[in-house]
């Protein structure tokens, strides 16, 4: 935007600046023919009078006197600035005025007063023909003067027709009186700061709002400092422009903002709270978002407790999960996130839920006879904080109702109009298609980790021969609940078989997969072949299945090769202390020594089971009493952000600690490879500690 030049706007007229002499009381002693002319008096009738009775008193004086003969700048200052001084016929005329201190009678010190009005003093403007004046008063953008005490001694014809203030009645005046719809606080500061430091404030935005509150316009306000040819500070120019589609922007950058910032997140809390958050400051004072009962929020139902609804009851209807306000300590909140929010039956909030229409209430009703008289609770927090402004918007997703979105204002004076209504439903919408997302991932995640957990073994005792602890952590960033799983069970003649397996793919598929897997695999070892033998015919049966099925899975219905496996097969006996193992496609074991000296066995990769193209080859080896064994999947040592080799250092580190308990020992293995429980996929852990033949473990 480009700026006029840094002085004042006040046109070259053809009448010499008026001049007057006072003394040090400030009683005029001279008065000049330009003088006259400009303000009416003869010099009979001025000469005598004090001077301010002849300048007139700004608008904004209290004690009759203009501000500039006021301001306590000492005797022998120089003084630059505007006043409104009064025609003799009763009209106004802004005028620039400088005093010059001259040496008066006693040593004290007199004025000699130079003033040069800023527009004709005819009242007719058409006979203006000054180029600069016609200029700046034609200009498109709103240009006013300010003075140091920030009243307006000019503005130009656009400034005149904005505001639909007459020009005489804003000359004079401050920024409280002219600038009405805007924060005049806010435009008083800025004037303010710039009058002290001279830097200008470029292209600053301001919001203007009609009387009636239903239309609003984002003005943009430059303010520079005007200095007179004394090099001292005599007041501002501001210059506004209207960009009337701002606020427009405004509300499409927060519903653009919702595409990314709504939804990040697989969870309901996490979706819950970002609406909560996103809507504060612009559109709300303080925001809730309590969900209905059936979006699953924790693992207990909600209760029902006594309360003050006439039936007797109050029935819990909601429970929140998102509450955010511009005060950081929440106070006007009676529930904080995850707790059961109670309502009486009749409330705006149950009829929202059971019409799935928005409830508006610009002014919200406090008066008795209200649903407020059955919810004192609330009642007396909208009491004590001043909520005047209440919008509640469904939260309504493929034909269900999740809950509900509350908007409240508090501080912002301004109640909430047809524009902000609109604005909180476009964002309950895109909100409640996250959070039904977020909900039905939820949903399955639960089901796949119930699945899951009812398919793994629940007691993992198998004898004396060895002592067993393990593990099972369900992702809970990247994909959830997959198919990893782990057994162990007895053989014949001592021996135990050990086994861990890996499913590709997460849900309930894959989680249904691994229960099929496993319990062929136990079939199969049950029959005494070896572990190589065991991963064969795991394989050809899988590979045979998929064959007879026809392909692939058709998305609801799990198939045994639907996904593809790993799987690493071991059996210790404990007779022998031998233990042998095969693996297809599965990271190797790891075996501690009763020294706590780590090594991973090499065997023989193998390709995964399915694929019906394998074989396997099995490596046995003798293990020390009290060596540990450790098998495991992917998700314990892969991170997607360092290579394997570092995952295989931290499970050396963690596994190396001789004589801690076994059970110790498998939550430090997880602590140190995975962070205490952060994985980026499904870990399955099962630990073995051998032990002589016959002998009793716990």
């Amino acid at each position: 935007m480009a700026l006029p030049g840094s002085t004042a706007p006040v046109a070259e007229k053809a009448t010499p600046s008026a001049i007057a002499v006072t003394d040090a009381e400030g009683t005029i002693t001279g008065w000049t023919a330009a003088a006259e002319r400009l303000l009416g008096y003869a010099a009979g009738d001025a000469v005598g009078r004090p001077l301010h009775l002849i300048l007139g008193p700004g608008r904004a004086a209290g004690d009759g006197r203009p501000h500039l003969l006021d301001e306590g700048e000492g005797e022998g200052a120089d003084r630059t600035g505007f006043v409104e001084a009064r025609h003799r016929d009763g009209r106004r005329i802004p005028l620039l005025l400088r005093l010059t201190p001259i040496t008066a009678a006693g040593g004290k010190y007199g004025s000699l007063v130079s003033a040069a009005p800023l527009e004709e003093p005819e009242p007719n403007h058409a006979a203006r023909n000054d180029i600069s004046a016609s200029l700046l008063g034609a200009m498109p953008l709103a240009i006013r003067i300010w003075d140091r005490n920030i009243r307006c001694v000019w503005l130009n014809d656009t400034a005149e027709g904005v505001q639909g203030i007459p020009r005489r009645e804003q000359l004079g005046r401050g920024a409280r009186d002219i600038l009405r719809g805007f924060d005049a606080d806010a435009v008083e500061q800025a004037i303010r700061r710039v009058l002290d430091t001279g830097t200008p404030l470029v292209d600053h935005e301001f919001l203007w709002t009609s009387p009636n509150g239903r239309s609003r316009r984002s003005i943009s306000m430059t303010f520079f400092r005007l200095e007179g040819s004394d090099g001292l500070p005599f007041g501002v120019c501001s210059l506004a422009v209207d960009i009337s589609r701002s606020w427009t922007r405004e509300r499409l950058s927060l519903l653009n903002q919702a595409s990314t910032r709504v939804g990040s997140t697989l969870d309901v809390m996490t979706t819950a709270q970002e609406l909560a958050d996103l809507a504060i400051g612009l559109l709300a004072d303080y925001v809730t978002v309590d969900l209905a009962d059936t979006v699953p929020l924790g693992d207990e139902p909600l209760p029902r407790l006594a309360g003050q609804d006439p039936t007797g009851t109050r029935i819990p209807v909601f429970r929140r999960a998102g509450v955010a306000s511009i005060h950081a300590d929440l106070s006007e909140s009676l529930w904080r996130r995850g707790e059961a929010v109670y309502v009486p039956s009749a409330s705006p909030f149950t009829h929202v839920l059971d019409s799935g229409q928005p409830h508006f209430e610009p002014r919200l009703d406090t008066s008795p006879g209200t649903w407020l008289d059955r919810d004192p609770d609330r009642a007396r927090v909208i009491h004590e904080t001043g909520m005047h402004s209440l919008i509640v918007v469904p939260l309504q997703a493929r034909g269900e109702i999740l809950g509900v979105a509350v908007f409240v204002r508090i501080e912002n004076p301004r109640p909430f109009d047809r524009d902000d209504l609109l604005l909180a439903e476009e964002l309950g919408v895109r909100a409640a298609l996250s959070l039904d997302n977020a909900r039905r991932y939820t949903r399955e995640r639960t089901a796949a980790l119930a699945l899951q957990q009812a398919l793994l073994p629940r007691h993992v005792r198998c004898g004396g021969s060895v002592e067993i602890a393990s593990r099972y952590i369900p992702a809970n960033i990247y994909g959830g609940v997959g198919g990893d799983w782990y057994d162990v069970f007895a053989l014949r003649d001592s021996r135990v078989a050990l086994v861990v397996g890996d499913v590709v793919g997460h849900g309930i598929n894959a989680a249904a997969t691994m229960g099929q897997l496993r319990t062929a695999v136990r079939t199969l070892a049950y029959v005494d072949k070896s572990p190589d033998e065991v991963l064969a015919h795991l394989d050809e049966l899988v590979a045979r299945v998929s064959e007879e099925d026809g392909g692939p899975a058709d998305g609801d219905v799990p198939r045994l090769a639907a996904m593809g496996a790993t799987c690493l097969y071991a059996v210790y006996d404990g007779v022998t202390r031998r233990c042998t193992m095969a693996r297809a496609g599965h990271p190797p074991p790891a075996i501690a020594d009763p020294g706590g000296r780590v090594s991973f066995p090499e065997l023989p990769t193998g390709v995964p089971i399915g694929l019906g193209l394998g074989t396997f080859e099995s490596v046995e080896f003798e293990l020390p009493e009290g060596s540990v064994i450790a098998l495991y999947t992917d998700g314990l040592v892969e991170t997607r952000g360092a290579d394997i080799d570092v995952g295989l250092g931290q499970l050396r580190t963690a596994l190396s600690r001789p004589g801690l308990p076994l059970e110790e020992l498998c939550s430090a293995v997880v602590d140190t490879a995975i962070g205490g429980g952060r994985a980026e996929d499904d870990v399955a852990l099962l630990l073995a500690r051998t032990h002589p033949a016959g002998r009793h473990t716990a």
